[in-house]
Order: structure tokens, then sequence, then C-alpha cells
């Protein structure tokens, strides 16, 4: 374990196309981003210290896998439905957790898992 008292978290998603890939995820996570470092990343806070960026990284782009567990999984995918994206792929687990993954323009998967139902 990690020996630390206060942490935060940066899940890196490298990308070809940095406007693409912006527009693409404000639809997925449904905001614009919480701040820009540089001209080349965008970063969005999940939640209060767990971050989730983006960074022009083209020579990287499509290798990424992250999977966020959310409380209300139907009502996010339904929210990022309405900003026009489908799942790639929906599972069900034996014990009953949901994983619903998107895949981004260059190939990245992004799950988003719930609790069974």
């Amino acid at each position: 374990m990690i020996p630390a008292t206060n942490l935060d978290l940066f899940a890196g998603i490298p990308v070809a196309d940095y406007a693409a890939a912006l527009s693409w995820y404000e639809r997925l996570l449904g905001s614009e981003p919480t701040f820009f470092p540089n001209d080349t990343e965008a970063v969005w806070e999940l939640a209060e210290h767990r971050y989730v960026f983006i960074v022009l990284r083209p020579e990287h782009a499509g290798h990424a896998m992250h999977t966020i567990f959310v409380d209300a999984l139907d009502a996010l995918v339904a929210q990022i439905a309405d900003g026009g994206l489908s799942p790639f792929e929906r599972e069900t687990y034996s014990n009953g957790v949901r994983k619903i993954t998107y895949r981004d323009p260059d190939g990245n998967e992004i799950g988003f898992g719930g609790a069974p139902l």
C-alpha cells in the first residue's frame, strides 16, 4: 500500500486528436473539463481528489483502460445516451456487478461499473 495521508489520483488517457477527444469526453463525462494544465491536456475532477485527463500523445493513443464504479449506473448511462454516445459493450458478471464500456475515437476504453440490481 502507498503510505499517504492525502492522495490524489490522475488517470491519463492518451489521444491522437485533441479537439475530437475533448468533445467526446465532454459528452461522456457530462461537463466541460475542470481545468486545462496546458494546451494539450484537459482534466475532469470526478470526485474529490479523483481525476481523469486526456493528453495529446498520438504515439500512445488507444491503449488506456479505465473503469469507474458509480452508484447510479443506469442514470449515468441514460445521461451519456442523451449526449449521443452508445456503449461499446455491456456486461453482467456472475456476482451481478454490471459494467458498461465506451470506446473513444482512438479506441481507449472507459468503463462504468455498478452494483447488482
